[in-house]
């Protein structure tokens, strides 16, 4: 869909479709008034009929009968006024481009939800209607032989007052940087894991890096080994596919000083090795690549932002499969710092790949590294499923910088302790550190293990949970890959101020 900014009132575009909005228990105001007075009270009449209260992604359509140009009216509920966030302005947007799609809308126009009375600035207020429309409209059409549906909206406005204000389209522009990042994981995570192998899913990194202007690196066996990445060479001897150590570096000129670096573990399948998946759990992960795929994203939406600072984004990459060549519980493993791990439970296998990338990290001297991932069940046990995703960090400047993210995105996130009992539970008495703690507390014994690997600021992010399937967010698909992290990731990025900066 086509998103641009125009000048003029709503009530006299001739589109398919204007949308408008209006708070929980208000009177119609500012558009909505305009509106309202254009088709004779229309507006007020269904307020007070009780067919419309503004309660949060409420919709109501209306016919103007040619008291209007436009053909259709949508209003849209952005909830009570006392509760309203940028991300309600995602959800409006969201809610109305959907309905549009339903309408057979090909042509929409919107005004800036809450840059009136919500008191959001303009830009921020574009950005979250682009990101939110766009979000909305995604769909994964995959193998089917069937044609895809028509793609409708073909084309939204988005009116303001003054065509010389370019602060909407700044907003416009990053908005759909950012979906681009979001679609792009959303991709990588629906594909089977037939097609994306850790193969494919560094071909698809080296393609992105050609089309945005990133650096990219796809480290191959060989040079894996060379680098003796003993973690995720044993996770990945048990598949016939090759592991692959993805490198994406965006190096914007004249910027200056240590970079950001997010790792995201990249588990294309994951059988569970000889400790062995449940017929159940096993189902779904194709998308145990979801904290990789969130970093390619990122990254797409960092290149294509422009930000003005070095980011690295590391990705390793393998299958977790049970062969005659497959590592099994109780062997050991030296992971490429040196640090030797007995395995208790090969289904402990992203901790594995992260922990090779967390010491590749170091040779950056980063500001920061964040490493995203689907690690552990007991996440979603703690927190709940698609609620949040678990934070653990050393630092607590970085912690805060990722909350302020996670607030401005609605891409959540809760502090969770690094205690000394973690580290004594994955002691072991044959190796420097076990791969695993049990079940009890292993939240926190997986991001235990992964600290030992660490040495500069460094928070871990465990997405489980939060990967598939949000069932009540406008902009996030119910079924299928959601795309958790792209929009995290880049907001920290865009706020991160590097030592030293005013």
């Amino acid at each position: 869909m086509q998103i641009q900014v125009v000048q003029g009132a709503i009530q006299e575009v001739p589109a398919d479709a204007i949308i408008v909005n209006l708070f929980e228990g208000a009177e119609p105001g500012g558009a909505a008034h305009a509106v309202d007075a254009s088709l004779g009270g229309a507006v007020r009449e269904l307020i007070a009929a009780g067919d419309f209260t503004g309660k949060a992604g409420q919709i109501a359509v209306l016919y103007p009968r040619g008291g209007i140009p436009a053909r259709r009216v949508i209003l849209v509920g952005l909830g009570p006024q006392a509760d309203f966030t940028l991300d309600s302005v995602r959800r409006a947007a969201a809610a109305a481009i959907v309905r549009a799609r339903e309408l057979g809308v090909r042509h929409a126009a919107s005004i800036l939800h809450g840059a009136g009375a919500g008191g959001l600035a303009i830009e921020a207020a574009a950005e979250a209607i682009a990101e939110g429309s766009l979000l909305a409209l995604y769909t994964y059409h995959g193998l089917r032989t069937a044609p895809p549906p028509e793609a409708l909206p073909e084309r939204l406005d988005l009116v303001i007052f003054d065509a010389q204000d370019e602060r909407a389209a700044q907003g416009v522009r990053a908005g759909e940087a950012i979906a681009a990042g979001v679609r792009l994981a959303r991709d990588l995570v629906n594909q089977p894991p037939n097609l994306c192998t850790p193969v494919a899913l560094a071909q698809a990194a080296v393609a992105l890096a050609q089309a945005v202007g990133l650096k990219a690196e796809v480290l191959e066996k060989g040079q894996i080994e060379a680098l003796r990445m003993g973690a995720l060479l044993g996770v990945a001897q048990g598949s016939s596919t090759p592991p692959r150590f993805i490198i994406l570096e965006h190096r914007p000129e004249g910027a200056v000083g240590a970079p950001i670096v997010l790792v995201g573990k990249g588990v294309t399948f994951d059988t569970g090795g000889y400790s062995l998946k449940s017929f159940e759990n096993m189902g779904t992960m194709k998308a145990d690549m979801a904290g990789g795929a969130a970093v390619i994203g990122a990254m797409s939406a960092i290149a294509r932002l422009n930000l003005p600072l070095p980011v690295v984004g590391l990705v390793p990459a393998a299958d977790n499969m049970i062969s005659g060549h497959a590592y099994r519980p109780q062997e050991v493993l030296t992971a490429s710092n040196g640090v030797t791990i007995e395995i208790i439970s090969t289904d402990a296998e992203g901790r594995l790949l992260l922990a090779d990338a967390l010491a590749f990290a170091a040779r950056y001297q980063p500001a920061a590294v964040v490493d995203i991932a689907t690690l552990t069940g007991s996440c979603v046990i703690a927190l709940g499923e698609h609620v949040a995703a678990g934070l653990f960090s050393t630092d607590d400047a970085l912690r805060d910088a990722l909350m302020r993210a996670a607030d401005q995105t609605a891409e959540k996130l809760w502090p969770l302790p690094l205690f000394p009992e973690y580290d004594q539970a994955i002691e072991s008495q044959v190796a420097d550190i076990k791969n695993s703690g049990g079940r009890l507390g292993g939240v926190g014994t997986s991001a235990a293990f992964l600290k030992r690997f660490t040495s500069y600021p460094w928070a871990h992010i465990d997405m489980a949970g939060m990967n598939l399937d949000t069932p009540d967010n406008p902009y996030v698909p119910s079924k299928g890959a959601t795309g958790y992290g792209v929009r995290l990731l880049t907001a920290f990025v865009r706020g991160w101020q590097p030592a030293g900066a005013a």
